[in-house]
């Protein structure tokens, strides 16, 4: 197996990988680490019943394999790789997971189990889990600071940063050695680029598969690379390397290292209020401001204007966006969300189902929702992310909102009652309140679990 030089970047990656410590971390890190596992699990077990998670619980059955650890939900046991697919899924299902979007977005609860499948197969305890989980929100945090313009904005999705961090996640689970990381590094880097195009126009279930696929990958390149497969060393600034492939990008070394293992940045991640797409929130917290804030209901309104970034007003506003047919579409359009809003006073789960995709107060609003790029909101993101909504009723009043930043961001953030109160909600169809107070316990004490497979038995629904 070849090794990388000392100084390149996978293998500076993966000795922070490697030498960090469950000591080493924060209270404070470790802390958030929990609440994000905590709305993660929620998260997964409110998709549980979808039908396209149906679908790929027969994909997984029909795969087989050794059964080493729990899917999320029907209890089913497969080979780790498998299970980080499925269980990755179902967090990411309904688009309500965790969000940062700096140069580029991400969702690294995405990547949680990567850690957790191969953890529970390993038998490791609860402490090196969440060292895994720190990995996987430290670098994939940083890779969203260091491309300039971000990947996504020259049109790839962010499952291509996360093909450069789950080796990491998973190798750390497995006790690979620095070639071996660099080599897992290497197999997952240098297969696993994602089009933008999964999350452009009319959207199918790949918008949310993509991610977990990177994250199973690189389970899978851990998996090889601790049998002695090798790959590319420098998979990022080597030869035809991401560095020098991706021209229209330019990538920042620096802000890769800066502060690995000492900084921990898994505090400046938000967590979602609403399970939509995440440049949605702040015009739907401003529509949500107006209409409470003035008594308004559906049936009141004439317009709803709303200013936001050119993105908004074009990926999430296109023309299959003011009539979505399917889930997938309507979570990332924003006519949609805001119309719903409108309607029914929030945005939920359920507001996706294919019912109420047709009903019609929803349907009446969408013809009055107009959408305009704002050069000024476009100067200013992704730093500052906002939206301005004018609420125009059918007797002539005209109100305003501006919303810089949506619940459940850093600095408007969700409290630990309101997290609570977000797992219960996303989990009560599937789970009773026992079951949901033993999850809860067994999470904020996860340090003190001894075996994986513990906590992931609390996690099946049948």
């Amino acid at each position: 197996m070849s090794s990388a030089p000392t100084n390149s970047l996978t293998r500076r990656m993966a000795d922070f990988a490697i030498n960090l410590k469950y000591s080493d971390i924060p209270a404070v890190s470790l802390k958030e680490a929990k609440r994000f596992l905590l709305d993660s699990v929620g998260c997964a077990l409110a998709a549980v019943p979808n039908s396209d998670m149906a679908a790929m619980y027969r994909f997984i059955d029909k795969q087989g394999g050794t059964p080493e650890a729990t899917l999320i939900g029907s209890g089913a046991r497969t080979n780790a790789g498998n299970a980080a697919l499925m269980n990755s899924l179902l967090v990411r299902a309904l688009d309500y997971n965790d969000i940062y979007w700096e140069q580029d977005p991400s969702h690294p609860s995405d990547i949680i189990f990567g850690a957790l499948s191969p953890a529970e197969a390993e038998h490791k305890d609860g402490k090196e889990a969440l060292v895994a989980i720190m990995i996987a929100y430290e670098l994939e945090l940083r890779w969203c600071l260091a491309c300039f313009p971000g990947v996504r904005e020259v049109g790839w999705h962010h499952a291509t940063l996360t093909q450069f961090v789950s080796p990491f996640v998973a190798g750390r689970i497995y006790g690979l050695d620095t070639d071996q990381m660099v080599a897992a590094a290497g197999i997952s880097g240098s297969s696993h680029f994602t089009l933008g195009g999964v999350v452009a126009g009319a959207l199918t279930n790949m918008k949310n598969t993509a991610d977990p696929l990177a994250t199973q990958a690189g389970v899978l390149a851990a998996q090889m690379a601790r049998e002695g497969y090798g790959g590319p060393v420098e998979v990022i600034e080597g030869k035809e390397g991401f560095q020098h492939v991706i021209h229209n990008v330019e990538l920042k070394p620096e802000i890769l290292l800066e502060g690995l293992g000492e900084k921990f940045m898994i505090t400046d991640c938000g967590y979602k209020a609403f399970p939509t797409e995440a440049l949605t929130h702040q015009p739907m917290s401003a529509v949500l401001n107006v209409m409470q804030k003035n008594g308004l209901v559906a049936e009141d309104l004439a317009k709803i204007h709303i200013q936001t970034t050119a993105r908004g007003a074009d990926i999430l506003s296109d023309a299959s966006k003011y009539d979505p047919q399917t889930k997938e579409t309507a979570d990332h359009s924003l006519p949609y969300c805001l119309a719903a809003v409108a309607a029914d006073g929030g945005v939920y789960p359920n507001s996706f189902e294919q019912e109420k995709l047709f009903d019609p107060r929803i349907r009446a609003l969408l013809g009055k929702i107009e959408v305009v790029a704002n050069d000024e909101i476009d100067a200013m993101f992704p730093g500052t992310k906002r939206a301005i909504a004018t609420i125009t009723t059918n007797d002539g009043r005209e109100f305003s909102e501006t919303v810089d930043h949506a619940k459940g961001s850093p600095e408007n953030p969700l409290s630990d009652e309101e997290l609570i109160a977000k797992f219960r909600a996303n989990s009560e169809a599937v789970i009773d309140t026992a079951r949901q107070d033993e999850i809860i316990e067994a999470t904020w004490g996860f340090e003190g679990i001894a075996d994986l497979q513990d906590y992931m038995k609390l996690l099946v629904t049948k």
